[in-house]
């Protein structure tokens, strides 16, 4: 299966062109805003983000759905799991709770 990615709010949520909402499964990125924003990194997230995969079709994996109602998914670009290359940039970091959905995540 594959979308395209209209853009990301930040830097572990994106939107497709279809409206789909995506909360990209087993990372952490920084938030933007809220009580825990730490807004610098995680503006670096987010611009990474949407570089890599705005306006770009990519290949996702459905996992669940989350208590927002977004599709929990893992996205690919040319063969690249996007959020193990966010995780090995430091822009995310693995969120251990969801780890066991993603096979690259899991403790080893």
């Amino acid at each position: 299966m594959s979308v395209v990615i209209k853009n990301c709010h930040d830097g572990d949520t994106c939107t497709t062109i279809t409206g789909e909402k995506i909360r990209l499964a087993c990372i952490d990125a920084p938030e933007l805003k809220g009580k825990k924003a730490d807004p610098i990194p995680a503006k670096a997230a987010r611009d990474y983000l949407n570089d890599l995969v705005a306006g770009e079709i990519v290949g996702i994996r459905r996992i669940t759905k989350d208590r927002y109602g977004r599709t929990v998914a893992e996205l690919s670009k040319n063969g690249i799991n996007i959020q193990e290359r966010l995780v090995a940039l430091g822009f995310a970091k693995i969120f251990t709770r969801y780890a066991n959905q993603c096979d690259w995540a899991k403790p080893t």
